[in-house]
């Protein structure tokens, strides 16, 4: 009787140091877990050490000649990959390296697999052409209500005028469809996390732009407190996804040249963000000074939008001034299309009825031939050494 005792005691023994072992084993996989799938902000070194694997970046906004937006370059029935592959050709050919294109959330929330797969043959066709690839996900500029199906046609001679935001003011302004946008950054940087052929991922474009005339009419105007908010969660979302990729968000007006006296948005975008990125439409004196108050951070700098050519943002004027500092370099536009960026931001109060004796923004015509031969010569002399290597 007593063996038997002895037996059952050592048996529940066991049984328990079992049940501690498996709770300790568990217990360690989660925070496990949760160390490897959330990363902090990079440091300068990594940052820097980061950029030092990339050749100086230079290229475009990059939307095809066919597509009035976001929805329009990616939706199934519109996705165009031969004009795709056309015209990053012409890109690849003066020594462009990487464009920034835009997504949009109600892509994923309508077929997210599709635009995945769509997403992927996009990204096969740069990298055919050696162009690695910014993907933006939010942008508050123009239109605040997008809707999926087909697209408008462009309004004559109008700058953007199909341009969409993301989220839409709708949603913006329901709480409960956060969720749905927190899938689509988390599950949009996973699927793509460890891909070498993205550069990075610039969380959200102009964050608190009211939209000028555009649409200044129709804009909520606690718009900008909504998206600091958003802006934040997304920053979060995004790094628990776990990227080796960096991320950013650029500061695109206002004055940088203290942090304490920055607007809360701005210290959020350079705080969070991995590499910092910016916005210059101005001469080549304030892009070289807008360079020196962000060089205080010490991480590597992205300009992904500048020439506007009668602003006196140009290549020849800021292209030199960036190679010397390093800055990678996205002007907006490639070739003239629906987008119409080739007309100016005045063109939504002032009426063109035939295009500009000097283009706003864009480097092709619809048929590849340059703009300003003389800028995409220039182009190709720039970045032909660094290319090289």
């Amino acid at each position: 009787m007593k063996t038997i005792l002895n037996w059952k005691f050592y048996a529940m023994l066991i049984l328990i140091l079992v049940g501690c072992k498996e709770k300790t084993n568990k217990n360690t996989k989660t925070e496990t877990k949760t160390e490897t799938t959330t990363r902090s902000v990079w440091s300068e070194e990594k940052a820097n050490q980061w950029y030092e694997n990339q050749p100086w970046l230079v290229g475009a906004n990059f939307s095809p000649s066919t597509a009035i937006n976001q929805l329009e370059m990616w939706q199934e029935e519109t996705f165009d990959p031969e004009t795709i592959d056309r015209e990053l050709g012409w890109a690849a050919a003066i020594g462009m390296n990487t464009m920034r294109v835009y997504l949009h959330d109600l892509l994923h929330k309508q077929d997210k697999e599709g635009l995945y797969d769509r997403m992927d043959q996009y990204l096969a066709i740069a990298d055919k052409h050696h162009i690695r690839t910014l993907f933006v996900l939010f942008d508050s500029c123009w239109d605040p209500f997008p809707a999926l199906g087909e697209q408008r046609a462009p309004k004559p001679h109008v700058h953007n005028s199909g341009w969409m935001q993301s989220p839409g003011q709708k949603v913006l302004q329901d709480a409960s469809q956060y969720g749905r946008l927190e899938s689509y950054v988390k599950e949009t940087i996973a699927e793509f996390k460890d891909d070498d052929r993205i550069l990075g991922w610039d969380l959200w474009n102009e964050p608190d732009n009211m939209t000028g005339p555009s649409y200044e009419d129709v804009e909520i105007p606690n718009k900008a407190d909504l998206v600091l908010s958003l802006l934040k969660n997304t920053f979060a979302w995004a790094r628990e996804a776990n990227p080796s990729q960096p991320l950013t968000s650029g500061v695109w007006t206002g004055d940088w040249s203290s942090h304490e006296d920055m607007k809360p948005m701005h210290k959020l975008q350079l705080e969070q963000s991995d590499i910092i990125s910016f916005h210059n439409y101005n001469d080549p004196e304030d892009f070289e000074e807008k360079i020196g108050q962000l060089q205080r951070y010490g991480k590597p700098m992205l300009c992904t939008e500048y020439m506007a050519r009668p602003n006196g943002s140009t290549f020849e004027g800021f292209l030199p001034v960036a190679k010397k500092h390093r800055i990678g370099m996205y002007n907006w536009g490639l070739v003239d299309g629906k987008t119409q960026t080739k007309y100016p931001w005045d063109s939504w109060t002032k009426q063109y009825t035939s295009e500009p004796d000097l283009w706003f923004h864009e480097v092709f015509r619809k048929d590849g031939k340059p703009y300003k031969k003389e800028e995409t010569q220039l182009i190709s002399e720039l970045t032909s050494e660094v290319n090289a290597k």
